[in-house]
């Protein structure tokens, strides 16, 4: 009779195990948790959620991470400028956030120099931003894709091509993108200013989570 128990009490033990497997991860916070903030605050210190991610599609969902740039040119429109400015409005909320800058060409012009002038067009980014009072500590202009990443795939001049693209890169201190219980409050700091406003173009559900006492 003990042999024939022990088949019965593993096979629950089994399923669960199965079921955690089969957990992607990344695993997105939907209704269903949000507001329960010890899951939450669980599942980020598993690495399910990263907060790179997270903080990333919010950034993209409530300000235009893109600028364009006139031909052959690192100078900031008036128009670019005012976009670096809402910018540098959702930035200064994060300060143990880092973003990176990345700068594009269109395809006029050989490989080499659009490179550098993808360079320059992040760099330009990354100087309005700190003149803005971001720290230049938390941004980086060391990508350029220059031609090679084009909107419009034309070999013409194409001002949707000319631009540069901010993102959410990861953090301050520590390493990766993953959240842990350190950097929950960021998150949390997020959540209760994201629940008193409206957000049309965001329909990313925000994840709450507990700071750490």
């Amino acid at each position: 009779m003990r042999m024939r128990c022990a088949p019965l009490l593993a096979l629950p033990l089994a399923l669960a195990l199965a079921a955690c497997g089969d957990r992607p991860v990344s695993t997105e916070i939907n209704d269903g948790t949000f507001g329960n903030a010890t899951m939450n605050n669980s599942l980020l210190q598993m690495g399910a959620v990263s907060a790179t991610q997270a903080l990333g599609q919010r950034f993209a969902s409530e300000v235009d991470p893109t600028i364009t740039f006139p031909f052959d040119s690192a100078a900031l429109t008036p128009e670019a400028q005012a976009t670096l400015r809402r910018q540098a409005d959702w930035i200064r909320q994060f300060p143990e956030v880092r973003f990176r800058v990345y700068g594009h060409t269109d395809l006029v012009g050989s490989e080499a120099y659009n490179k550098r002038l993808g360079l320059r067009r992040a760099k330009a980014v990354v100087a309005y931003l700190a003149s803005q009072g971001i720290s230049p500590a938390r941004l980086e202009a060391l990508v350029s894709y220059g031609e090679t990443r084009p909107v419009i795939p034309v070999a013409a001049p194409e001002e949707r091509n000319r631009r540069t693209v901010t993102e959410v890169s990861g953090f301050v201190t520590g390493r990766g993108g993953q959240m842990n219980g350190k950097y929950a409050a960021v998150v949390f700091r997020e959540y209760v200013a994201g629940a008193t406003r409206e957000h049309p173009r965001n329909r990313v559900i925000a994840t709450q989570v507990a700071p750490e006492g």
